[in-house]
């Protein structure tokens, strides 16, 4: 009965948070009669996501277009090369650098040269967002495929596995759960090179959209963009969370394990 009781309470408190600051926020604009182009209502960006929905439908597949092609750079490149960094020392010494010092440049500073450099197509987008995963990619894969067990690597030694042998059987499926964590952030945070990418020079994406929106004071339009992003988010999060439980069927079986 109890442990029933706790997991209502998880499943209802979320939402009752939800509600709590989207009422205090509708109360709030109406008390101290905030002007709708300083900060529209929920009520206000509701009935525009309705009215906008062609519009904002259009922009939303642009960039979701955009962070997939991202995404699946920054995968195609960084787990490869996280392996590579695995498998030779001296390839992680030489590129380890390389791939912390990729998240020190700030984004701000690179997105007007990829524009300058590949013009106002896809192509600037596509880069930022992989630069944005790049990093959570390359690390969480170096790192799971370090986390194997010694023990059942020494055990495939002796029985003469070769090292590709031991690195697919052991340490791949070691590193599957560290590499699922970085796909699940790096989708969730590839909004962010998408939209500025966007805001830097495009003609379409909800990042253009927000900007061409604040222009003309409509606010409402701007929050209900951020909202398309925010679904965006949640939804590709969500993605990556099935197909790591599709590829992991192991960790289900305990997980149920765990339960009964």
């Amino acid at each position: 009965m109890m442990l029933t009781s706790a997991r209502h309470i998880t499943t209802v408190l979320p939402w009752a948070i939800l509600f709590g600051i989207l009422g205090a926020w509708e109360a709030g604009v109406h008390i101290f009669n905030t002007p709708h182009y300083i900060l529209p209502t929920p009520s206000d960006i509701v009935v525009t996501l309705f009215e906008k929905r062609a519009l904002l439908l259009k922009h939303t597949l642009v960039t979701l277009e955009e962070m997939l092609l991202g995404f699946a750079l920054a995968a195609g490149i960084g787990i490869p090369l996280a392996v590579l960094m695995f498998e030779f020392p001296v390839l992680e010494k030489a590129f380890y650098p390389y791939v912390i010092g990729s998240q020190t440049v700030p984004v701000f500073a690179i997105a007007p040269l990829l524009v300058l450099w590949f013009g106002y197509g896809i192509a600037p987008k596509v880069i930022m967002a992989a630069l944005i995963v790049f990093f959570a990619m390359v690390l969480n894969t170096l790192d799971g495929l370090k986390s194997a067990d010694p023990d059942t690597v020494n055990l495939f030694r002796i029985l003469r596995a070769n090292r590709w042998q031991i690195l697919w059987k052991v340490h791949v499926p070691s590193a599957l759960p560290s590499i699922f964590t970085g796909a699940k952030i790096g989708i969730s945070i590839s909004t962010i090179g998408a939209v500025i990418g966007e805001w830097v020079g495009a003609s379409a994406g909800l990042g253009y959209l927000m900007l061409y929106a604040n222009g003309q004071l409509q606010v409402a339009l701007v929050f209900a963009a951020i909202f398309c992003l925010t679904l965006l988010g949640l939804g590709l999060f969500g993605l990556m969370t099935l197909l790591e439980a599709y590829a992991m069927p192991w960790r289900r079986a305990s997980a149920r394990q765990s339960r009964t």
